[in-house]
Formats: C-alpha cells, sequence, structure tokens
C-alpha cells in the first residue's frame, strides 16, 4: 500500500486538480491523500482524522459512507448499471422524478412543476434550463428573447453557458470573449446594505433595480436565474425572502421564466427543503444536483412546468429538446438520490437541523466578536465569517495577504476542513454532526482567524 508521501508524489506527477493553481502544490497549498470518510469525518491515509465542514464541497448530507445509500447503490448495481435514457425507461429514473415533483416548491393558484430533465452535474443542469428556457420562446416565434438576466455576484458553473450568467470575475474573466451576452442585475445581498439599512430594505431596493432593468429589457429576455436566499460561490452573501417575491412578481409581469438555482442550496442547506419555500414562491425552472444523491454519484434534474414541456411537442425534430448527456439519469445514481430522500423522512432531517443550526449560532457568537470579524451570517446550515482588516466592511484585506489561505491550513492542522472562499470561511457541515464535533468546529475556526490575522496592520 501507498505511503502518504508516496501518493502525494504519485498524484502530482499525474494529476490536475479543479479549482488550483497547481504551482501552490505541494508547499503553499497542501496536499491531503485521504483514505476512507466516516460520518463527518474524513480520514487521511497517514491516519489523521479532518472534521468535513465543507461537506466535500457542498455535496454531502448525511455523512461519508453512509450506509443506507450504500446498500441501494450496491442493489441496483447488480440489476442495472446503466441504460441509455433516450427511448428507454427504468423504475429508479421514473420513482425520483416523481418524489422530486411530490417535493418541488408549491405557490397557490400556479400550475405545479411537472416535468423532470436529468443530466450529469449542477453545471450540466444549468445549462439545460437556459437552452430550454430560450428554445421555448424560439419555438413560440419571439427569437428576439434571446437574452438572460442574472445577478452580480452570482455563480451558476463553469460550463461556457453558465459561465456566461455568473458574474465572478476569478471564474469568468478570462474566457469572457467566449460568453454570451447577459444582463446583471444588481445583488440584494444584505452585506452591501448601508447605514440604517436592514435586509428587507437592500432586497426591496434591488427589486426596483430589476423592475428598471426588466421595463428596458423586458422585451428580449427569455429568463432571469438566480441563486435563492445565498450566493453560494460569491461568498456565502445571504439576502432576505421578500426578494424573491418580487422577482417573481416581476418575471410574470414581463413574460420572463424564472430559473431557481438550488443546486447548493436545496435540500435542507437554508433550513427548508428548498430555499423558494421561505418566500413562499414557485419557479419556472428548478435546477438540482450536489446534495440530491446525498454527495454519493453525480447527477442534476431540472424540473419544469407543463406549459413549458408542451412548448416543445410538435411533429418536427428541430422543435424538439435534443440536448443530452450519455448518463442521462443513470440507474445508480437515481437510486442513491431516492434512497437519500427517504432519509428526510426517516431521520427527520429538517427538525434535527434546525437543532443544529441553533447551536452553530450559539457557538458563532463568540467568534463574531473577534477584532477582524466584520459579519457573521447565517441561513440554517449555512454559516459565514467575513474577514476585514479593521473589522468593517470599508476595509478589506489586500488579496497578497492571503488571509484565507492562512486559516485554511490552520485548520487543518487542528483537524478540519475550512476551504476559504477568498478570505470568507464558512461552515457547511454534513447533517449528521454532532456537538463535540461543531465544539471542535467552533475552536478550529477562532484560532484559524486569530492566526491568520494576526499581522494584520
Amino acid at each position: 500500500m501507498d505511503s502518504f508521501e508516496s501518493m502525494i508524489a504519485r498524484d502530482l506527477a499525474v494529476l490536475w486538480h479543479p479549482c488550483t493553481q497547481m504551482r501552490e502544490h505541494p508547499d503553499t497549498l497542501p496536499l491531503v491523500p485521504i483514505a476512507r470518510g466516516e460520518g463527518a469525518w474524513l480520514v487521511g491515509m497517514d491516519g489523521r482524522r479532518y472534521l468535513d465542514a465543507v461537506s466535500s464541497w457542498w455535496t454531502n448530507l448525511f455523512g461519508h459512507a453512509e450506509p443506507r445509500i450504500a446498500r441501494a447503490i450496491a442493489e441496483q448495481a447488480g440489476t442495472l448499471e446503466q441504460v441509455i435514457l433516450a427511448g428507454f425507461t427504468h423504475a429508479p429514473a421514473v420513482a425520483l422524478a416523481e418524489r422530486l415533483l411530490a417535493l418541488a416548491p408549491r405557490e397557490p393558484g400556479r400550475a405545479p412543476l411537472s416535468k423532470v430533465f436529468y443530466a450529469d452535474n449542477g453545471s450540466a443542469g444549468v445549462e439545460v434550463a437556459l437552452k430550454m428556457a430560450f428554445h421555448w420562446f424560439s419555438n413560440r416565434g419571439q427569437a428576439q428573447r434571446t437574452k438572460f438576466i442574472a445577478l452580480e455576484n452570482g455563480y451558476h458553473g463553469e460550463t461556457i453557458g453558465a459561465l456566461a450568467v455568473g458574474d465572478i470575475p476569478l471564474y469568468r474573466r478570462v474566457y469572457a470573449p467566449l460568453l454570451a451576452e447577459a444582463i446583471f442585475a444588481p445583488s440584494p445581498d444584505a452585506y452591501l446594505a448601508r447605514d440604517g439599512e436592514t435586509a428587507v430594505d437592500r432586497a426591496e431596493l434591488a427589486a426596483r433595480q430589476l423592475r428598471d432593468i426588466l421595463e428596458r429589457h423586458g422585451h428580449e429576455v427569455c429568463a432571469l436565474i438566480l441563486e435563492p436566499r445565498v450566493q453560494c460561490a460569491g461568498g456565502m452573501r445571504m439576502h432576505d425572502p421578500v426578494y424573491l417575491k418580487r422577482v417573481r412578481e416581476l418575471c410574470d409581469a414581463h413574460g420572463v421564466f424564472l430559473i431557481a438555482d438550488e443546486i447548493a442550496v436545496g435540500f435542507g442547506r437554508t433550513g427548508t427543503r428548498f430555499a423558494c419555500e421561505q418566500a413562499g414562491i414557485q419557479p419556472d425552472l428548478l435546477c438540482l444536483s450536489k446534495g440530491l444523491t446525498g454527495g454519493f454519484l453525480p447527477l442534476a434534474a431540472v424540473l419544469a412546468t407543463q406549459a413549458i414541456y408542451d412548448g416543445f411537442l410538435d411533429d418536427s425534430r428541430e422543435r424538439a429538446f435534443l440536448h443530452s448527456h450519455s448518463y442521462t439519469g443513470n440507474p445508480l445514481a437515481c437510486a442513491a438520490a431516492l434512497r437519500a430522500q427517504a432519509i428526510f423522512d426517516e431521520d427527520d432531517v429538517l427538525a434535527r437541523n434546525r437543532a443544529t443550526a441553533g447551536r452553530m449560532t450559539e457557538l458563532a457568537n463568540g467568534i463574531a466578536e473577534l477584532p477582524h470579524v466584520a459579519d457573521a451570517r447565517q441561513a440554517g446550515m449555512i454559516l459565514a465569517f467575513e474577514l476585514t482588516r479593521d473589522g468593517d466592511k470599508a476595509t478589506p484585506f489586500d488579496g497578497a495577504s492571503r488571509v484565507g489561505l492562512h486559516a485554511y491550513r490552520k485548520a487543518l492542522e487542528l483537524g478540519v476542513v475550512l476551504r476559504p472562499l477568498g478570505d470568507i470561511l464558512y461552515w457547511m457541515p454534513p447533517y449528521c454532526v454532532d456537538d463535540e464535533q461543531l465544539t471542535l468546529l467552533a475552536h478550529a475556526t477562532r484560532e484559524a482567524i486569530l492566526h491568520a490575522t494576526k499581522d494584520a496592520a
């Protein structure tokens, strides 16, 4: 068996890691070979244990190696591992679609989401939704509706279409010449509120600004896409649910589809099964992935209304939605997702999460008082600390100081995985996290912040 050090050497000889400047390996950014997972823990090849406080890129819901999901995958693998979904079907894909539609957000007086299209990952799911929205209007002879509205500081994935509606310069700047034009509306981000403004005030202001954009461009827009409640890759920035209500009203008024990207925030992350529920609204297209399978296998689902589905029914194949992925509706992934959704009911997960979120709030209070913490914000099982030089919104750290990186390395030393977003540390643990683990998380976060900011001036 390879040693810890030999695995690192083998890795660096052949692998190109995601979202990484490879020059930083192995010194600036330590590479951590993992042997196995156990609940909320990752166990390194050297035997060290790390609390997975970021749910392995926000995918893991119930803990690593969750036995019920593992068994469901194993059972399905002995029956049917893969079949083309064009012209064929299978029980896991049908049952999962039925389950997702039954769980989807419902808005009184609005026709429910009624059809499911599968993709392989979150970014691919966003591509599906964008293409559906544009193609639907094209089929209706409204060829002028070619634009999308997205939010400043939003993120929807890194494939070309998804990247076009993202607004994080680090990811999109170099690829800008390849991207379709999008219209970016001001974010309702509560962190942007001025003195005296509340989160609701900021949301209402952003909604009025969106109204002005739609009044100018609504006739050429096919859809608006947003992340409900939390702009995750944008720094776990959060907004009041009233913004979602206003967006739903504005999209209806201008005949524009609303795409809710709940890839990261769905399945209980913000306190409700889906974040849209907190505003009592229903999107026209709902994108799901990450926690859909409990973190076991890649799968995405796009839920659409009957009206959108009907817009593609025609004798012409060109008017059909011909988008496809080789592993669309993979039986193993669908079986994992079905079992993951059943766990919500078996374990009363949302009730447990409310208690856990309350404990996270208590533990965060002391950290929020540290001199370099400008903001501590929370939406259910997501909690973030924004670090600045003087502990206020006006004095961000210079990027060259790498405060977030120093905090990350210190937390690793203490046995906790805190992968920062710039100088923002956040907690998004698996739902199985217990009080002892949360106490360790709070201790490591505090020590990491103190260490990373000790020389700040």
